[in-house]
């Protein structure tokens, strides 16, 4: 009798990351469904984590609302490792994952107690330099990708150091799409590094404080090219690896096919981030376009 209840619990809690990806990521949520079946519930379990931790300070009326649902998660992934139950559909599915297939506590916890480091910084906390911001961008995209490799049973050195390289750029290009809406959000454009803000003149001081102002389109845009110039470097580091990279591992690696895409839409508004069309589709072209370049790599078994 338990067991038809625990099979069904489990299609419940996979059902629910599969709709959480599938509204909140949805270019990754097509990504993985060019994943062979087996992996595609780890895949699925694993994206849902970053979903939720990536959205909790969005969805908090306070700061520190947000705060505790990071750490619930960082103390929930202890707990799952620890075989306790937990009643969260996301931490289910991926407590069922984990008693399935080999996955890195190590991973799962750099990945939460990066947000959880973000969610800490004040307004005023600009990031010093590039290799800051590609340190959160590795700890917080990069791990997936590591962790989807490590579940699928993919071991190679070649496609690790791919998936870093792929992992920064999306989260280097994720960050710059977003810098609208956390300017709205009052955080005055913090992913951009003081170092590349004082290069285009974005950096001033107010009442003591060092801020990033929006004064300048042209500048600000100038800084936001330097950055998914950076991007662009870790997309091209990634596929000069792809002849050393197993067959097995490339549809794990496909998140570098909307990065691309990001990327072209930037360059396309001259990288004005603030422009509509990037807010457009699936970043920034037609869900179906971008459906037919995610297939095309599939079937070429290129990413």
């Amino acid at each position: 009798m338990s067991g038809p209840s625990t099979s069904t619990a489990a299609r419940k809690a996979l059902s629910y990351c599969v709709q959480q990806v599938r509204n909140y990521d949805y270019h990754h949520y097509l990504c993985l469904l060019e994943l062979p079946p087996k992996m595609r519930k780890a895949a699925f379990a694993l994206r849902a984590l970053n979903v939720e931790t990536a959205r909790a300070m969005d969805v908090a009326s306070d700061p520190k609302i947000g705060l505790m649902r990071l750490l619930w998660w960082q103390d929930a992934i202890d707990k799952i490792f620890s075989n306790k139950l937990i009643e969260h559909p996301a931490a289910q599915a991926l407590s069922s994952v984990i008693s399935e297939t080999k996955i890195s506590k190590a991973w799962l916890k750099r990945s939460v107690e990066a947000r959880i480091n973000d969610s800490r910084r004040e307004v005023t906390d600009i990031p010093e330099s590039m290799e800051d911001i590609e340190q959160y961008a590795e700890d917080t995209m990069s791990t997936l990708l590591y962790s989807t490799l490590q579940a699928g049973g993919i071991r190679s050195i070649a496609a690790d150091h791919a998936a870093s390289h792929i992992g920064k750029a999306s989260g280097l290009l994720l960050l710059l799409r977003s810098l609208p809406y956390h300017a709205s959000r009052n955080r005055h454009l913090s992913y951009i590094p003081s170092t590349v803000a004082s290069k285009h003149g974005l950096l001033v001081k107010e009442g003591g404080r060092l801020e990033i102002r929006m004064d300048s389109r042209e500048a600000l845009c100038d800084a936001v090219y330097e950055m998914a110039s950076a991007a662009s470097v870790h997309l091209q580091k990634a596929r000069e690896l792809s002849k050393t990279v197993p067959p097995e591992a490339v549809p794990v690696l496909l998140p570098a096919v909307p990065s691309q895409v990001l990327l072209d839409t930037l360059s396309k508004v001259h990288f004005d981030v603030f422009d509509p069309k990037l807010t457009r589709g699936v970043m920034g072209i037609s869900p179906l376009w971008f459906q037919l370049k995610l297939k095309w790599h599939s079937w070429r078994g290129k990413y």
